[in-house]
């Protein structure tokens, strides 16, 4: 122990975990952050507004495609894209989404269950961010159950003409492709490369959102829209491969959920020290120093549970009920901790210049999506009890 030193802004000595690249990759997209994403966010915020421009940006950067290797894509490790991911949403959830979706359910799929020519046409611009993409699963009567969905594909001369509606669904107004699963007339799930500029295809954008407002949200809308035959994946088969590219993308939100903490934190605890009332600075309180104390140890943690997960992943040892745990547990820590953060800024918690309430209402979107915190628990208990809680 001698000479040991504690670091209040990283006790558990995360850094000293991450390689060389983790950590020039780290600081690169944080800088970014800083520099480009921070002076334009309250606005975007503010209007609802995403830049589609931002996309190739990101592809200079070399961030589109993450984890996959070949194809012009960055081929990184989980940890280094997990550091894109705490970086990014950080300064908002909008902008790891952005990513995350391009990323891990756009290309993703492409990637696993696309032919080789599909490989080959697609994500090399995807990776560029020349190309837009957008994952096309939830729909308005089944977002938890997407074994219930009503979306169909008819098989026709040439191809498959698709059906139904896919909503909540990030990127899809500024989408120039969208990832769409519907079921065939056997009842088999399978996954389409559909064109948003097709006939009979819409993709509309969603507006009044309480949270994650700078994300293109939208709907996918089709009525009978031809898609080629060339353009299904081919190696896509039920449920599973969906599933699957959800699992691959909780290891970001694991992430991104401790990089929104952080700032909520770190913000906070300069503004508790700046902050004066009663003749002294608000930190000098025992209270707020146990809430403090209680944000760091939660947010050391969470790292380190996205650490592990992301390690396990490179190892092709992770499983999608580890996806399921860190996912649950940082997310619904975050949420909590942006609470607590907004709560001692006292009034001006609720301005957005203070940027808390901001991440507050995000963490309030991103403990819903890809699996809500119930959702994920009954997959714990399920993987416990060997139970299924999930049918009557």
């Amino acid at each position: 122990m001698t000479g040991a030193t504690f670091d209040w802004e990283d006790p558990l000595r995360l850094d000293d975990q991450l390689s060389e690249e983790e950590h020039m990759i780290k600081d690169m997209i944080t800088r970014f952050g800083e520099e480009r994403l921070m002076p334009v966010i309250l606005e975007w915020n503010r209007q609802e507004k995403f830049d589609k421009e931002l996309m190739t940006e990101f592809g200079e950067l070399g961030l589109l495609g993450g984890t996959i290797h070949g194809y012009g894509c960055p081929g990184l490790s989980h940890v280094a894209y997990g550091q894109v991911c705490r970086a990014l949403e950080g300064v908002d959830s909008a902008f790891r989404s952005a990513v995350g979706v391009q990323s891990g359910l756009a290309m993703a799929p492409i990637f696993l269950f696309g032919s080789e020519d599909q490989r080959e046409k697609y994500l090399p611009v995807m990776a560029k961010g020349e190309v837009v993409g957008c994952f096309g699963l939830t729909e308005p009567d089944h977002g938890s159950d997407p074994s219930g969905m009503k979306s169909r594909a008819r098989k026709v001369d040439g191809g498959w003409k698709l059906t139904g509606n896919k909503i909540w669904i990030t990127n899809a107004p500024i989408s120039d492709i969208c990832i769409v699963w519907a079921k065939n007339d056997n009842g088999e799930v399978n996954g389409f490369i559909v064109d948003s500029t097709a006939d009979h295809i819409e993709t509309p954008k969603i507006d009044g959102k309480f949270g994650v407002r700078a994300s293109s949200t939208g709907e996918i809308v089709m009525d009978g829209v031809f898609v080629p035959e060339e353009n299904r994946l081919p190696k896509a088969h039920g449920l599973k491969a969906p599933l699957s590219c959800l699992s691959r993308a909780r290891f970001g939100i694991s992430w991104g959920a401790m990089g929104a903490a952080e700032f909520c934190w770190k913000s906070t605890r300069q503004y508790v020290l700046d902050r004066k009332q009663f003749g002294r600075p608000l930190a000098a309180t025992q209270l707020i120093q146990k809430k403090l104390a209680d944000i760091q140890t939660e947010i050391a943690i969470g790292l380190q549970g996205a650490l592990r997960i992301s390690r396990l992943a490179d190892e092709g040892k992770a499983t999608s009920e580890m996806f399921s745990l860190v996912k649950r547990n940082n997310t619904g820590k975050a949420l909590d901790i942006a609470r607590v953060c907004r709560d001692m800024h006292g009034g001006n918690g609720i301005s957005d210049e203070y940027h808390i309430i901001r991440h507050m209402l995000n963490m309030e979107v991103i403990n819903t999506l890809e699996g809500t915190h119930d959702i994920h628990a009954m997959v714990l208990g399920r993987a416990q009890t060997g139970i299924s809680a999930f049918t009557s």
